[in-house]
């Protein structure tokens, strides 16, 4: 991580607490998705990917861990890391989103969040929040924050102040732990940790309307660190595929959603 910060923009984000309930298992009602592999590149196996998205035809990836949290730029097809910035060795990385211009990542324990140039990796500023730091995402007008409660929190791109939560729930229950956000197309894509199931959410209501089982990507292939999880949604405008990793995983599979 830089040491120097130009210009520094210092915010604190309150969060409420809350008590949830266990994640429900059942498919959620709706339009049933599967997926198909429609191509598989290289994936540092070393990156312990916390964050994920696509923009100008490059991945863009955050990983964790101390000592090895990084903000990446990759080429899709080599996996090649083309450009990269390292937090200071006490910060265990999360997400990252990027907004007008500027990368934003959060970190797990610290509560404190980064906001990078997206060309040149500039350190622009800082944020900060009350709560764990999981999953980031935007949709094009807030940031949106998972802290692996059943809670979203929905952050004003300006002023990084919470302007709304949103509970998530499925049959009526609250789905906590969840991690990776990707907003597409009006739904809100999320990992859920230690689980192969990416969810789609309506972001108005918090409903989870269906679940895509993932258990078939690496099923033979899983590195054997029990953290090593499905972790890792980018979307390509360009042709509607999905980019899916995980932490430590060898591959990157680009998908595309079918019905069942």
């Amino acid at each position: 991580m830089r040491t120097m910060l130009v210009a520094p923009l210092v915010a604190t984000l309150v969060a409420p607490t809350c008590e949830v309930a266990p994640t429900g298992r059942e498919t959620a009602p709706g339009l049933q998705l599967g997926y198909e592999i429609v191509g598989e590149y290289p994936h540092d196996y070393r990156a312990f990917t916390q964050g994920l998205f696509w923009h100008a035809g490059y991945l863009y990836e955050g990983t964790g861990q101390r000592g090895e949290s990084q903000l990446r730029k990759v080429d899709i097809k080599t996996g090649e890391v083309t450009q990269q910035v390292s937090l200071d060795n006490t910060i265990f990385g999360e997400g990252i989103a990027l907004l007008d211009g500027r990368i934003f990542q959060l970190s797990w324990l610290a509560k404190r969040g980064f906001i990078y140039d997206v060309d040149s990796f500039e350190l622009l500023g800082e944020f900060h929040y009350d709560t764990q730091g999981w999953g980031l995402t935007t949709d094009g007008r807030h940031l949106i924050m998972s802290d692996g409660s059943e809670h979203l929190s929905f952050l004003d791109a300006d002023t990084l102040q919470v302007v709304r939560t949103l509970r998530v729930y499925e049959d009526g229950r609250g789905v906590r732990n969840l991690n990776e956000l990707e907003y597409i197309d009006g739904l809100l894509y999320a990992n859920v940790w230690h689980s192969d199931d990416i969810l789609r959410i309506d972001p108005d209501s918090g409903e989870v309307v269906d679940r895509i089982d993932f258990s078939g990507l690496m099923a033979d292939r899983r590195p054997a660190d029990s953290e090593a999880v499905l972790n890792g949604i980018a979307y390509n405008s360009n042709n509607g595929h999905l980019y899916v990793t995980g932490k430590r995983w060898p591959k990157l599979f680009e998908i595309r959603l079918v019905t069942r």
